[in-house]
């Protein structure tokens, strides 16, 4: 709810053939508090809706100015405000007809919802992306190798030997639990700031481990992947209560990086690394957690070439490209769904 990123990418749905620019529209502090409200109530009004979607629009003609090159279509994936999969409920706010109709360009948006209405979870949806990004590396990075997204929430995806970007065969990807959300919203409670800028709260304060206990103790961990989970899934001052600000960030930290450890106990085989992508890989405290937890190496996205604050948007140009194509989006093995299973809607302006 911080701003938005566009990004340039040249593919076919299957191979990544080269990278653009990228861009950042940051919101301002009133527009961000009206997307938490929407969050909180899980519903939002039409003004919103078209103010969310001018932004976007600004996004991609200024993404457009500065590359001097016009894109084939638009990925839009827009703000979610409910993801509640069990009752086949997701919902992502945007208008892409006004897209479309703002940039002059193909809008391909809504990407969860024929995911979530087969019966799967609606996320994560980028792990076919990770897949095409871990087959460009190096023969002896390939595989088996996990990539793991840090945002709000946090997912991992697990590639192995012989992965099928068809029927999705070695491929495994599921939410491991809270990213930097639950960081996030502590440190704004607490300190004021919008988060633990690259964890120097956190890396002052001592981890409280029975209230990292209590926090583990949760049901989600005892479910078999692939699973998903909303921003707002775990609440944590029961477990916090009393604690200094420090103490709760770095507490908060070490809980990410061991949910993180839970879920590698689902993985066949060990990766060779775990690859960090997603904001939370700037938490440099966090990082030191994940390193401390995990029996293999943590690098982050820039260490092996990637552009870790662009990812996600080429994500969903890779999945735009993908849904004109006609190939799928989601797998049993990523989202639970039954069948790969396409997604997405085209406006055209």
């Amino acid at each position: 709810m911080d701003g938005i990123d566009a990004a340039l990418l040249t593919t076919d749905g299957e191979r990544i053939m080269g990278f653009g620019v990228s861009h950042t529209l940051d919101y301002d502090a009133d527009f961000g508090a009206r997307l938490a409200h929407a969050v909180t109530r899980h519903t939002a009004d039409d003004a919103l809706v078209r103010d969310l979607t001018q932004r976007h629009a600004e996004a991609v003609l200024a993404l457009i100015k500065a590359a001097g090159v016009k894109p084939d279509v638009v990925g839009f994936h827009g703000q979610t405000i409910l993801h509640d999969p069990d009752n086949r409920r997701t919902v992502q706010i945007g208008d892409g007809a006004l897209l479309a109709r703002l940039t002059g360009i193909p809008v391909v948006c809504d990407f969860r919802t024929a995911d979530v209405a087969a019966g799967g979870q609606g996320a994560p949806l980028v792990p076919i992306y990770h897949r095409a990004l871990a087959l460009g590396l190096e023969a002896r990075d390939a595989a088996p190798v996990a990539v793991l997204n840090i945002g709000g929430v946090a997912n991992v995806t697990w590639v192995g030997a012989g992965s099928d970007g068809a029927s999705g065969d070695g491929l495994l990807a599921f939410d491991t639990g809270p990213g930097i959300a639950l960081i996030d919203d502590w440190v704004r409670k607490k300190v004021g700031g919008r988060w633990d800028e690259g964890g120097r709260l956190a890396a002052s304060g001592r981890v409280d481990e029975a209230g990292l206990a209590r926090l583990l103790d949760h049901d989600f961990f005892d479910l078999a992947p692939p699973k998903s989970l909303d921003r707002n899934s775990f609440k944590t001052e029961f477990a916090l209560n009393g604690c200094s600000a420090a103490d709760g960030a770095a507490t908060l930290a070490r809980f990410t990086a061991e949910c993180v450890k839970r879920a590698g106990r689902h993985f066949g085989t060990a990766p060779s690394r775990w690859i960090a992508c997603g904001g939370g890989r700037r938490n440099d405290y966090l990082l030191q957690m994940l390193r401390d937890v995990l029996a293999e190496p943590v690098l982050r996205a820039e260490d092996v070439g990637w552009d870790g604050d662009a990812l996600e948007a080429q994500a969903f140009a890779y999945l735009a490209v993908r849904h004109l194509a006609g190939l799928p989006l989601s797998f049993p093995s990523t989202t639970g769904v039954p069948r790969p299973m396409p997604g997405g809607r085209l406006f055209k302006p």
